[in-house]
């Protein structure tokens, strides 16, 4: 077995992601020599130590920090701010600090800034979930043949990059590097849009009338759950997203607003030709997710 890549992997946050990432490290050997688990509550912390997937236990952010060669920021991307300041001034020289947010923008603008000197900071976007959160939430498998997108700023030391490359493929990942104005655009369109979607059509759904209501619950047909999956996702995080990535996101949205409302105007018309091309282009896309094994 190879070496550890980090003596001390230090996980701020262990939800879905970070109790996954610690699974990994617990049962592969090769990832981290002890796996540091931070989290707000001593209710979460108590069911970590419960899992056993962490080496040690820490309520303040500041001792998780202490030594660790490598942190990685499994909070919402909302309190990374507050985390960075916290802990900035504990991070050990040579450390690395990265993080698995899906807006990258806005965590190089909060994060960056409070990275001292001789720590390197590279962040991260594991294109991975389900719609549970929480430790329980977690599972070695969560990474398997997906992608983890990484935007280093400008200037960041190569060696540190290829570590957390590294990392992440031992996860099971396949890695690339992106810039992350760019991946701030094509997240919109793949994670953030969909979900912004799914949450408003079930809170449409839930806003009829209570007759209506209970048939729409009662009758669901297959689209409907699936938005229903997408939208019982943890609402602290897509709230921070949403947020924190809103210039891209709106445009997003406003390109969908078009293509939806000529949709309606091929309903309201008539136009077979339209509605057919859309729903054949939506039948394309699917085909393309299944040849490159992404559905």
């Amino acid at each position: 077995m190879a070496e550890p890549l980090f003596e001390r992997l230090a996980l701020i946050g262990v939800g879905l992601i970070g109790s996954s990432i610690a699974r990994i490290a617990r049962a592969r050997g090769d990832i981290a020599r002890t796996v540091v688990a931070n989290a707000r509550t001593t209710k979460t912390l108590t069911r970590i130590a419960e899992l056993e997937i962490a080496d040690v236990c820490e309520i303040d952010p500041v001792r998780a920090v202490e030594g660790a060669d490598c942190v990685v920021l499994c909070a919402p991307v909302g309190a990374y701010a507050s985390l960075a300041a916290a802990i900035g001034p504990h991070l050990a020289p040579g450390a690395i600090i990265t993080d698995v947010g899906s807006t990258k923008q806005s965590v190089i603008r909060d994060v960056g800034p409070h990275v001292p000197q001789g720590v390197h900071f590279v962040p991260g976007h594991p294109m991975a979930g389900t719609e549970f959160s929480g430790p329980d939430a977690g599972f070695p498998e969560l990474f398997e043949g997906r992608w983890c997108l990484l935007t280093p700023p400008v200037g960041t030391d190569l060696a540190a990059v290829q570590r957390i490359k590294t990392f992440w493929e031992r996860c099971g990942a396949s890695v690339s590097i992106m810039d992350p104005v760019h991946h701030d655009r094509v997240v919109a369109i793949v994670s953030h849009l969909p979900h912004l979607i799914a949450f408003t059509i079930c809170g449409t759904a839930d806003d009829l009338a209570d007759e209506t209501r209970k048939e729409v619950l009662q009758f669901a047909a297959s689209g409907f759950r699936d938005f229903t999956r997408i939208a019982a996702s943890d609402p602290v995080m897509w709230r921070d997203v949403f947020l924190n990535n809103r210039e891209a996101l709106l445009e997003m949205l406003a390109r969908f607003t078009e293509d939806a409302q000529a949709m309606a105007r091929a309903v309201r018309w008539g136009d077979a030709s339209y509605i057919e091309d859309r729903v054949m282009r939506g039948r394309k896309i699917r085909q393309a997710l299944i040849d490159i094994n992404q559905a």
